[in-house]
This record gives structure tokens, C-alpha cells and sequence, in this order.
């Protein structure tokens, strides 16, 4: 099944943007474990970015009820199912598309190989709606890692024309963390993220939209995670974030730079300190042969502009086969990477916590 991940863990995502409910299923999480419902809302709320001015006009609180799972706030060993119930749905301002698709969403694609049978309502199960169950999964795994010392942050490397200051990869970035933490907008220097955010307002004022780049750290990530060939870091870690409807590309360490280096420009020399066994530099992104060194993993995600805009565009009408115009009504984001931020971080949290399934037995 397509909306399955995991191994260990199991994630199930289900509904569609304009359904009655989006949700999850949880399975194989340790029992006993006591999640942090406040925690939880917060990073909730990172995604949805209800209250931020540069986001959608759609407004939902994306408050989770859990149906099984949990006794409490504990989990108690059976599969976790959690369910967000759509508040603010407008259905009818996707009617006109069932025939004509949207340039750059899955409108056509999902006609072919449905039939016509798919929702086209927000794009229906291909809506980044759904990154909202994704962040409920993401959210709890990520407080388990916590408790395993392991944290994952995201921050926007870059909007546009205009770039963030990048994680030290071989270093501790306690404090530029400090710094994204303390920022409302998830970037590590606050005066670039001023200037990203007048870049969204201009777009959006444009009836455009941008994309850009958000980096991830992985730190205190044990060496010795992950598998070769087929399941590496790098697979899973992939396959999740590619979960994000809107992402189209993913680089691991210095990625596609290391073209440009000779070899001994590219490897990391590995040297003792206090008894550890690490790396001079980290080109390799703290991944090895698929699995992890105990560098820190950083790895960046490019995200593409939102294909909703208000620009007339060229389509057409699969039902008599004409050309078509069309422009994009709605509520739509000028601006997906400031809420995909979270996005990247849950799935990146729900990869890692299914790989370190294996590597450690539950207390």
C-alpha cells in the first residue's frame, strides 16, 4: 500500500483534503511511553501556521483526537489511531478542475490512474493536507528520539534568491539551533528570514509563488544505524520526505558538490577524540554505505514553488480533448517552505525511529 511506511514502526496515513477526517495509525510504538500532548500541539502548529499572516486563508486548528492507542496520554502497546476532522472545507472551488488539470499538481496524473474516479477536491489524497496525520506520526517519534538524546532540526536554507546561513556539518550547532528556536520565522539568521518573508509577499501580490531549500541535522545519531544496498539511511530517510507532495529533490551531505572535488578533496578523515572515533569533515552527511557514522546527519530538501496560482495558465479539457485556460482560485500558500519546515523534520523523525527499531530492543 502507497500510504504505509516502516518496517518496525508502521505509519498509515488516510483521508483526503476535503474528506470529513484526515488520520493515522500508529503501529509497533513502545508501550509506556508518556507523549507530551502540549509538545505534540506546538509542532502541530508549526505546520499549520494558523495564525501567520504569509500562510493559506484555509484555517484549521488541526486539533488530533486519538481513538486507540493510548491509556491517558501513555501508549499502551495497540496500533495508535489518531484523526484530525476538516473543519474548513470548501469543495466547490475544485469543481471546474475534474476535467481540466492543474498545471503541476497531480490532477492528470491521478485521472489516468483512477479513472476519473479520484477526489480532485484539494487534490484529494494527494494534498498536502495530508502532511498534517504525517506531522501527528512525526511529532510523537520525534519526542521518542528526545528520549533517546537523538534530535532533528530543520531550518530554510534558502527562498528564492535569498539564502539562510547553512548547519556546521562536522561541529556542534547547539547555538544556531538556540538561534532557529528563539526565531518565529525557522530560519537561523533572523535578518535573512525578514527578507524571504518580504520575497513571499511579493509573489504573493504577483498572484506567484516561490520555493526553496530547507536543511536538516540529525544529531547524536549512534554510528552503527541503517543497512546497505536496498534500506540504507538514505532510502528510508528519502522515501519519507518525499511523502511532502512537494518535494523534488534531496541531498545528503555536501551532495551534489562533491562532483566538483577530487577525492582527496572529498573524503573525511577520521580522527580519536575522547575515545570517539570521528570525522576531520563531513562530506558524507554522517551516512556511510547506508548506514550511520555518529557525525551528525545533515542532509537539504528542495521544495518546489506551490503550483496554485493566480496566473492564467495553458490546460486542457480531457473530456473533449481542447485546449483550455485557467487560473487558480481558492486559498492557496504563495509559500510552502516555511510550514513543510515541520514537514521535513516528522518524516525524517518516523524514518530514523524505524531504522533505530532495529538497532535497539525497548526498555
Amino acid at each position: 500500500m502507497s500510504s504505509v511506511f516502516g518496517k518496525n514502526i508502521t505509519v498509515t496515513i488516510f483521508g483526503q483534503s476535503h474528506s470529513k477526517g484526515i488520520g493515522v495509525v500508529i503501529d509497533n510504538l513502545p508501550a509506556g511511553f508518556s507523549i507530551d500532548m502540549e509538545q505534540l500541539t506546538a509542532f502541530m502548529q508549526r505546520r499549520s501556521a494558523i495564525d501567520k499572516p504569509l500562510s493559506t486563508k484555509r484555517k484549521e486548528k488541526d486539533e488530533i483526537e486519538f481513538l486507540s492507542g493510548l491509556v491517558g496520554n501513555t501508549t499502551c502497546g495497540a496500533p495508535i489511531c489518531a484523526i484530525i476532522y476538516n473543519k474548513d472545507i470548501n469543495p466547490e472551488d475544485y469543481r471546474s478542475f475534474k476535467d481540466i488539470p492543474r498545471p503541476s499538481h497531480a490532477d492528470y496524473t491521478a485521472h489516468i490512474k483512477y479513472k476519473g474516479f479520484q477526489d480532485t477536491s484539494g487534490g484529494g489524497h494527494f494534498s498536502g493536507r495530508l502532511t498534517a496525520p504525517l506531522c501527528i506520526a512525526g511529532g510523537i517519534c520525534l519526542q521518542i528520539l528526545e528520549k533517546y538524546g537523538i534530535s532533528i532540526h530543520a531550518h530554510i536554507k534558502k527562498i528564492y534568491d535569498t539564502e539562510d546561513i547553512s548547519f556546521n556539518p562536522a561541529e556542534d550547532n547547539r547555538e544556531n539551533i538556540e538561534k532557529l528556536l528563539n526565531n518565529d520565522f525557522p530560519v537561523i539568521d533572523k535578518q535573512k528570514g525578514i527578507l524571504m518573508q518580504e520575497r513571499i509577499r511579493t509573489a504573493s501580490q504577483q498572484n506567484d509563488s516561490l520555493g526553496g531549500i530547507i536543511e536538516c541535522a540529525v544529531n547524536n545519531l549512534p554510528a552503527g544505524i541503517g543497512e546497505p544496498m536496498f534500506d540504507g539511511l538514505e532510502n528510508n530517510i528519502s522515501k519519507a520526505v518525499f511523502a511532502i507532495p512537494a518535494v523534488k529533490g534531496i541531498e545528503f551531505g555536501n551532495g551534489f558538490d562533491c562532483a566538483n572535488l577530487k577525492g582527496s578533496e572529498n573524503n573525511d578523515p577520521f580522527y580519536i577524540k575522547d575515545s570517539k572515533i570521528l570525522t576531520r569533515t563531513n562530506n558524507h552527511g554522517g551516512i556511510l554505505g547506508g548506514i550511520s557514522s555518529g557525525m551528525p546527519l545533515i542532509f537539504r530538501v528542495v521544495v518546489k514553488p506551490a503550483p496554485s496560482i493566480g496566473i492564467e495558465q495553458e490546460s486542457v479539457n480531457m473530456t473533449n480533448n481542447n485546449s483550455e485556460q485557467i487560473k487558480v482560485g481558492g486559498r492557496h500558500d504563495a509559500c510552502i517552505v516555511p510550514r513543510a519546515v515541520a514537514c521535513v523534520e516528522a518524516a525524517a523523525a518516523i524514518a530514523i525511529l524505524d531504522m533505530y527499531a532495529s538497532y535497539r530492543i525497548w526498555e
